[in-house]
């Protein structure tokens, strides 16, 4: 096995969908700060637009590969940088997704989820009723995406990260409260 590399400017905010992740990194790039998008989202456009079926609803085992390479290369991609970098999602969603899926988490995801760490603190994002929305994208219901988040704070505990769970307030205050959290980083 390789050796391991822990990016500790590499920050991981998860939970289920619909959630606010995305809403915090729009509003972390507003503040100038380095940003990586979730690749889920972007993966399905692209499928469905080349009619191609590495879909959550159609394959799920070839949309996890799909986002595992896409997370692996955002990853690899941002290597040298020293100053802070956002994730909406990474590595170990890859293993929370399968295991939700019921599917084998195939031995080189979970090696690399082990060997290319993030930063020790991760923030999740809890249910939140009021701002969950399905879409073309997203068409987990709200209990689903309850059991995404499970899933993923599990993930997360289980491969050593210590779980932060962001406040249910507006979005300023919400990246107020991670920058706050992050002064080790900053």
């Amino acid at each position: 096995m390789s050796s391991s590399i822990t990016k500790s400017n590499f920050i991981v905010i998860t939970g289920g969908p619909g959630m606010g992740k995305t809403s915090l990194i729009r509003h972390l790039i507003q503040l100038g700060y380095s940003c990586v998008e979730e690749s889920g989202r972007s993966i399905i456009q692209q499928q469905v637009a080349e009619g191609k079926d590495a879909l959550p609803w159609k394959n799920r085992m070839a949309f996890a590969q799909l986002m595992f390479n896409r997370s692996l290369e955002d990853f690899f991609q941002r290597i040298t940088q020293s100053a802070p970098v956002f994730f909406d999602r990474g590595i170990p969603d890859i293993i929370g997704y399968l295991e939700l899926c019921e599917l084998p988490v195939p031995a080189d995801i979970m090696e690399t989820a082990l060997r290319n760490r993030y930063h020790k603190d991760v923030f999740v994002t809890p249910p939140w009723q009021q701002i969950y929305v399905q879409d073309e994208e997203r068409k987990q219901d709200a209990e689903e995406a309850i059991r995404t988040y499970e899933k993923m704070m599990e993930v997360y505990s289980r491969l050593g990260y210590k779980l932060i769970e962001i406040p249910k307030l507006p979005v300023s205050d919400r990246v107020c409260f991670m920058l706050d959290h992050l002064h080790d980083v900053l």
